[in-house]
């Protein structure tokens, strides 16, 4: 997973991206010893409040010790004088930090650099999350589509969003991209597939995110196999550093594929009796096949729903607590009619902040690496 740090003096430095980095620290002083201790960090973003002299001596110095990593300046306002002096020191970008696009964007194009720069690198595999749920209605599709949205943080992580519903896949309309091209285009080269193949198989979305769309209907839909499912998972694991998949509402061979290789199961359902049959159903196939229970996520949709069934209700009809409670709002058809999911237009949404919390678990481990040594820096866990 991509390792960022963000540098801006005060006591909780808040980074002006759409994605938290992995640390922020507040004194450009504690950046060397924070990059001897994480060598996998690939980006600093050193805010507006770092001196101009500070920020060109760090970047100086990284410029022979670390060549590959990216330094990225944010400034109130971009000055030529500015501009030229930080770039002659090996600064990659220098933008204005009120305008979250261009620091997305910086931080995308100096990323995809560093990978560039180290094509020996060892990929690491991609964590798959598939978000599944055992009837139609529930939300899935929204889910998968902002988790996907979320995990790539405006391009500071690489997402693939595979829409595995081979006869009514709904990614393309949900996020307005162009059916040209997607799974169905993947069954002529089934059995010799590589990276070149699959990214001609990719619709890009947004900086960091691709789409893998499902067929255009579902007599195309009939000619991807178990066996392509898999080939197309294993090539896509170096590419990514998150795969998410949707799924139709029941268990195929298809389904099983990215089943069997999926590290975070997301188990949607709302507070409904034909919901929870559905999902205590699933959870009990999830048994059979032996997948593991700690990475049995449920998200119980509509959460505030006054329905007549609590969250305790629910957690005790499935014999599991929830992970992530998503509310309720209007808000989400609105996005879904407008074709832009709530997590990339309004972050701060609630049901935003639902799936910055389901992506939270599914990166639970990088993440509790990643604030122990903020808790040294600051003297206290943010």
């Amino acid at each position: 997973m991509t390792m960022t740090i963000y540098c801006e003096p005060g006591p909780e430095p808040t980074f002006p991206g759409s994605a938290e980095p992995a640390y922020a620290v507040a004194e450009a002083s504690q950046l060397p010893a924070l990059l001897t201790e994480r060598p996998d960090v690939q980006l600093v973003v050193l805010g507006p409040g770092v001196p101009l002299a500070e920020a060109v001596a760090f970047t100086t110095r990284q410029r022979v010790e670390r060549p590959s990593l990216g330094v990225v300046l944010l400034r109130d306002h971009v000055e030529v004088t500015v501009l030229a002096e930080a770039l002659r020191a090996g600064v990659r970008d220098v933008v204005a930090a009120g305008d979250r696009d261009a620091v997305d964007a910086a931080c995308a194009r100096s990323l995809e650099l560093t990978r560039r720069l180290n094509p020996e690198a060892p990929a690491a595999g991609a964590q798959v999350v598939t978000v599944f749920a055992g009837k139609g209605g529930v939300g899935k599709s929204t889910v998968a589509t902002n988790l996907a949205v979320t995990l790539a943080g405006g391009g500071r992580r690489r997402v693939c969003l595979v829409d595995l519903d081979l006869q009514f896949g709904d990614v393309g309309i949900l996020l307005q991209l162009p059916p040209e091209r997607g799974l169905a285009d993947a069954v002529g080269m089934a059995g010799r597939l590589d990276e070149d193949g699959v990214r001609s198989l990719l619709t890009p979305y947004r900086p960091g995110m691709d789409a893998l769309l499902a067929p255009a209907g579902p007599a195309e839909g009939d000619q991807v196999d178990r066996e392509l499912v898999a080939e197309l998972l294993e090539v896509l694991r170096p590419m990514y550093d998150y795969i998410v998949v949707d799924t139709p509402p029941y268990v195929s061979d298809q389904v099983l594929a990215a089943l069997d290789r999926t590290d975070w199961f997301a188990l949607v359902v709302t507070p409904d009796l034909p919901s929870l049959k559905s999902a205590r159903l699933t959870l009990t196939t999830f048994e059979m096949l032996q997948y593991p229970a700690d990475r049995r996520l449920i998200v119980l949709n509509r959460a505030d729903s006054e329905v007549g069934l609590t969250v305790a209700d629910v957690e005790k009809a499935l014999g599991q607590p929830t992970a992530v409670l998503m509310p309720s709002s209007r808000d989400v058809p609105l996005s879904v009619n407008r074709g832009v999911p709530l997590a990339a237009d309004r972050p701060a949404h609630p049901v935003a902040r639902a799936m910055a919390e389901l992506a939270a678990r599914c990166g639970a481990r990088d993440d509790d690496r990643a604030r122990r040594p903020l808790a040294r820096l600051f003297g206290r866990r943010r």
